[in-house]
């Protein structure tokens, strides 16, 4: 495939796994419990928030700066990335984040490590109430991101960075109290992998799903669950199948998205296309005719 080719799709890999590898180390670093200064909840919020928007502002226009295999799925949903595109990205963001909760490991004393804060279900919320929660607190994290990275907004639209950043920031002031609030599942996986510590990753059987649904209220968060690989995915999917296909649909074409899909190496830049449609709209709407037509009609 031609990407495999393209330099530039080799840094946007890179760029993925560095700035995954950045966040991870950050963010975890905020939540470590110190003697003199144990973590509070606006801190941990705020330092999520700040590091996302740091690595957006940094990488964004390298790789569009995913840094979370949720985001890369609702872009591959959203006919923006191809399939294998997506699937380095995830690798990246997954290799990073494990590297990054690695490197805060090695470089913390002992006793301060603790489980890295590792993602867990707290306050006795059952399987289901966690996995909503993180369904919906990813929701709104993936739909913030399509809305300010939309290049068809003629509006002012700001800082995407920051504005990405104050929507992390926001999921973590609620989201901390149900599950530590992850929103990003390499963010879940990296320190888990480094403590060994996989509760609420895994299913332990097929039906496992079901339990979850038919427990939502009643019974305690299994260890088992999914909570933050099923969360984080569903809402990502959902919002970005809202804002593509309801809120703000694209111009493209089935077979246009078949092609991105596909990796296939367009014969005209897509975004030169969805230009020029948006030109022609333009010119033949009311609004744009001379005065003297305006008159007339």
């Amino acid at each position: 495939m031609w990407e495999l080719r393209s330099v530039a799709f080799t840094r946007a890999v890179f760029a993925e796994f560095l700035a995954t590898l950045i966040f991870i180390f950050f963010g975890l670093g905020s939540a470590l419990s110190w003697p003199v200064a144990p973590p509070n909840v606006l801190q941990i919020s705020l330092a999520f928030g700040l590091a996302i928007a740091t690595m957006v502002q940094a990488v964004g226009h390298v790789s569009g700066a995913h840094i979370n295999p949720a985001v890369t799925v609702a872009c591959l949903v959203g006919s923006h990335v191809s399939f294998l595109r997506a699937i380095f990205y995830v690798v990246a963001q997954i290799l990073g984040a494990v590297t990054g909760a690695a490197l805060l490991h090695q470089l913390t004393p002992p006793h301060i490590r603790g489980d890295l804060a590792v993602n867990r279900v707290h306050n006795n919320t059952t399987s289901g109430q966690a996995v909503t929660m993180e369904l919906f607190l990813t929701f709104q994290l993936v739909l913030c991101i399509f809305a300010s990275t939309d290049d068809r907004r003629s509006d002012n639209l700001g800082s995407p960075a920051l504005s990405i950043g104050f929507s992390v920031t926001l999921g973590h002031l609620l989201g901390i109290y149900y599950t530590g609030c992850s929103m990003n599942p390499a963010r879940s996986f990296g320190p888990a992998v480094i403590v060994g510590d996989f509760d609420s990753h895994w299913y332990a059987s097929a039906g496992a799903l079901h339990n979850v649904i038919s427990t939502t209220v009643s019974s305690p968060a299994s260890p088992k669950a999914t909570v933050f690989w099923l969360g984080p995915m569903v809402g990502a999917v959902v919002a970005s199948l809202i804002y593509n296909y309801a809120l703000f649909p694209h111009t493209k074409t089935l077979s246009e998205r078949l092609a991105i899909f596909k990796g296939y190496e367009p014969e005209e830049d897509w975004e030169e296309r969805e230009v020029r449609r948006r030109q022609s709209m333009e010119l033949h709407s009311p609004q744009t005719l001379p005065r003297g037509v305006m008159e007339k009609v």
